[in-house]
């Protein structure tokens, strides 16, 4: 039986295995979103085992024990519906988008992708071929580098510092068995979230879950602890490279922390042309053709990222610029860029609940991570009512950890050195 959460039109059960299913009423929608969540990704793995939680998510879609790929695509298909599924560092999910009534048809089709893919021998040997392709391009791009880089700035040795895309050498020798063995260890119903999202029968979606993934063993949750902030700064010289990719951050407040002032802190410092940012160093100054802040908050940590790809000789004064801008907004935060801040997390609130697949990704995180929904009336209050002197307070705890940094692409000379001596001044 589905019970009423603080968020109104949401509703939550959990299967006697521990399988959580979140149903949000969307009335008037002709379509629905549903997703399924695990708390498994590529913090989960390891240096031996980095990647894996990406490739079983590729190898779901070739084959089950009743269907082949291509019947996968077709049933989904059929119904017009769109599959599909991403990897991150905290977590795998697997999604279909279609008609409303067709949720539980898309729950029990989700379920055999989820639970019964038999990651077929030949299936695995094309799709290694097509990840390392993915890899090699990652390989040629300067500014995903520098993430891959940064990551390991800030986390060290913790697996939150690896590539979710994972290492090549891993991606060349993982065997069938691997995968059934990693599925076998992490997909467990502890571990598993489906949402749905639209105006759908909520009856037939639960009886829907429970004939996919009732039989799921229940199994513990996957714990992770939480990675500590290490901080520095490396350089990676590309040959061919014309632009200096650099990112820069510090730490900021997780998921379980519920904490919005590192996320007002980015919209303050980057959020929109007439940001600090953008409109002393783009604008102003004319030291980057691209900026951009983020507050990137993932269950167990956060990461407050700025990322721009400038001309060489503009990297010092760049560098420069961002710690001046940093140290200004721990000082004092307008009141202008408050408000700009603020109403701009507002608009982009109110859009993300216009989209069913936004909310049931919103829902799923909350209950893997925090074990709740949170009303989002009460969240949007809360990032509104951010007052000026917390946000300043974000930025100067931000500045008290080590700055983590990488820089790749073309590079000045001493360029490891001089991003270190502006950086830290």
């Amino acid at each position: 039986m589905l019970e009423a959460t603080e968020e109104p039109g949401t509703a939550v059960t959990t299967l006697a295995n521990g399988v959580r299913i979140v149903v949000l009423a969307l009335p008037g929608t002709g379509s629905a979103s549903v997703s399924v969540f695990v708390r498994t990704g590529s913090a989960h793995e390891g240096a031996g085992l980095n990647g894996i939680s990406h490739v079983v998510e590729h190898m779901a879609f070739k084959g089950t024990r009743t269907r082949d790929c291509q019947r996968i695509n077709l049933d989904a298909e059929r119904l017009g519906a769109e599959v599909n599924a991403h990897t991150d560092k905290d977590h795998t999910a697997f999604h279909m988008r279609g008609l409303a009534a067709d949720a539980p048809a898309f729950v029990r089709q989700l379920g055999d992708i989820v639970r019964e893919s038999t990651f077929p021998e030949d299936e695995l040997e094309r799709e290694r071929r097509v990840i390392l392709h993915e890899i090699a391009d990652d390989e040629d791009d300067p500014l995903t580098l520098a993430f891959q880089a940064f990551d390991r700035e800030c986390f060290g040795a913790h697996p939150a510092a690896l590539p979710v895309i994972g290492r090549r050498a891993n991606i060349e020798r993982f065997t069938r068995d691997d995968l059934l063995g990693y599925v076998r260890r992490q997909y467990s119903g502890a571990n598993v979230v489906i949402g749905v999202a639209g105006e759908v029968d909520a009856a037939a979606v639960l009886a829907a879950a429970d004939e996919a993934f009732g039989s799921l063993p229940r199994g513990e949750a996957n714990t992770l602890a939480a990675p500590q902030w290490a901080g520095g700064i490396t350089t990676k010289r590309l040959t061919g490279s014309s632009q200096t990719h650099v990112v820069i951050g510090w730490p900021t407040a997780s998921l379980i922390d519920d904490d919005p002032a590192g996320i007002v802190a980015a919209a303050v410092l980057g959020e929109g042309m007439s940001s600090p940012l953008l409109d002393r160093i783009r604008e102003r100054k004319g030291l980057a053709y691209y900026t951009h802040c983020s507050a990137d908050v993932l269950g167990l940590w956060g990461q407050f990222v700025i990322e721009a790809s400038v001309a060489p000789e503009h990297l010092d004064e760049f560098c420069a610029e961002v710690r001046t801008l940093m140290r200004e907004l721990a000082g004092s935060v307008g009141a202008v860029d408050l408000e700009r801040a603020r109403n701009q997390l507002a608009v982009r609130a109110l859009r993300s609940a216009e989209q069913p697949f936004r909310r049931v990704e919103e829902a799923c995180l909350d209950l893997l991570f925090l074990d709740r929904v949170r009303p989002r009336a009460q969240s949007l209050a809360r990032l509104r009512g951010v007052p000026a002197g917390r946000v300043a307070e974000a930025f100067g705890t931000m500045l008290a950890q080590p700055v983590a940094a990488a820089v790749a692409g073309r590079l000045p000379r001493h360029a490891l050195q001089r991003v270190g001596e502006r950086l830290r001044a």
